[in-house]
């Protein structure tokens, strides 16, 4: 069993998508943060569950999807820290996640 530890920049990252969302939609973004946090919440039972995209082969990073988010966390020990989280549509940029892993 693994404890999910959320890293302050990944709520900011979570933060700052779910105010754009609710410029448009308030309802839309408290289900966007709901669940994600409800998809964080399986690494609890479930660490490994996230795959590895292969960009990310070589590396401690894990990737959960929680449409339109991407949640990337990494395991160490007893722990899944959730790093990064980015919308879907955004390409993919290692070099934040690993700044974020700091």
């Amino acid at each position: 069993m693994a404890r999910v530890v959320w890293a302050e920049t990944a709520l900011r990252d979570l933060e700052s998508i779910a105010e754009y969302v609710e410029l448009d939609n308030p309802e839309a973004a408290k289900r966007l943060v709901r669940r994600a946090f409800e998809k964080t919440d399986q690494l609890e039972n479930f660490p490994e569950s996230g795959p590895r995209p292969r960009v990310l082969k070589g590396t401690p990073y894990r990737r959960l999807i929680s449409k339109p988010l991407l949640i990337y966390y990494r395991i160490e020990d007893d722990l899944a820290l959730i790093i990064h989280i980015v919308k879907e549509e955004r390409k993919l940029d290692l070099a934040r996640i690993v700044e974020n892993d700091k």
